[in-house]
């Protein structure tokens, strides 16, 4: 299993240093130049070329890469153009909304999807199985910034249960920010625990067929157990796969979301910083990102090694 963690690790350093690479190239070749966004119409070419000096961009193009590595390498994500505060502090508060919104949203998806999933793997060809699989099709084709806009009408226009947007922040207690988090998260949950249900119902169908869970019948388990305690975890490991590649949708479609609840997040903050051509928060933004998504499915790696047994016996 040593090998097995080691190329898994060796992969996600190599997929870190590859986005980093692609960010920098498309983001540096972008049209446009910060500085003069910065100064205006109005500046002036020696303004402009004072400018341009004091933030870094008369330097080679290698060289800002491997400079704008090693800096990050030590917590150093540069200085915001725009705001003129160190990156890191405003990706830190920004954070602290949209990893807990993707981490609530994850939470209803592996709750729905999974108990869905198994109950209609249970009732295989039934009416209830028929009826989640129908409902699960509805939810995939729903797109999310629509349905945020339909829970919006329902919940904060016409029952007035929430705030139609915004968050009050943590300081006025975990219970406030929860709930203004409830909204959003449901409106990017729906899509993926239809997708999520609909993937953990044919896995685990699949293991009940099993000579395994025949067996477990015959000694006298009963079918409420063999369902949960053996057929589900051994369906586990394509539903982790993309349970892991949910979580990155979760965390992409935060950006979307937050945008429609005016939630001050990564979302904003991305939209705000692409219009003021702000590119070293960009930068910072995204390498952040994919940096959660690789370590996500790193995670996930590691839960096969957990799940698997043959993993533990050998080196995969």
């Amino acid at each position: 299993m040593s090998v097995f963690l080691a190329k898994r690790l060796a992969t996600m350093v190599a997929t870190l240093l590859f986005s980093s690479l692609v960010v920098f190239l498309v983001l540096e070749i972008l049209p446009g130049d910060p500085a003069q966004v910065l100064l205006g119409v109005d500046g002036t070419p020696e303004q402009l070329a004072v400018l341009r000096e004091k933030m870094g961009l008369n330097a080679p193009a290698a060289a800002r890469y491997f400079s704008w590595i090693g800096n990050m390498l030590t917590g150093d994500f540069g200085t915001s153009y725009a705001y003129g505060v160190p990156v890191w502090s405003l990706l830190e508060e920004r954070l602290a909304l949209t990893v807990p919104l993707a981490l609530v949203a994850m939470a209803m998806t592996a709750l729905f999807g999974l108990v869905l999933g198994v109950w209609a793997a249970a009732r295989h060809n039934r009416p209830g199985d028929l009826a989640i699989m129908g409902i699960s099709q509805l939810g995939i084709s729903i797109p999310n910034f629509w349905f945020a806009l339909m829970l919006i009408l329902l919940f904060a226009v016409k029952l007035g249960w929430f705030s139609a947007g915004g968050f009050p922040g943590w300081e006025d207690g975990v219970g406030e920010g929860l709930k203004a988090l409830l909204l959003p998260a449901l409106a990017l949950a729906t899509v993926q625990a239809a997708i999520l249900a609909r993937i953990t119902r044919s896995s685990v169908i699949d293991v009940l067929q099993e000579d395994f869970v025949r067996t477990a019948r015959a000694k006298g388990l009963g079918r409420r157990a063999v369902l949960w305690r053996h057929a589900l975890r051994n369906a586990l490991i394509p539903v982790i796969t993309v349970m892991g590649l949910q979580f990155a949708e979760l965390l992409v479609g935060a950006i979307v979301v937050e945008q429609v609840f005016t939630l001050p997040g990564m979302g904003r903050l991305v939209f705000q910083s692409i219009a003021n051509r702000d590119l070293q928060v960009v930068k910072g933004i995204v390498i952040l990102l994919a940096f959660m998504v690789v370590a996500v499915n790193f995670a996930v790696d590691l839960l096969y090694a957990l799940i698997d047994p043959r993993l533990k016996a050998s080196d995969v």
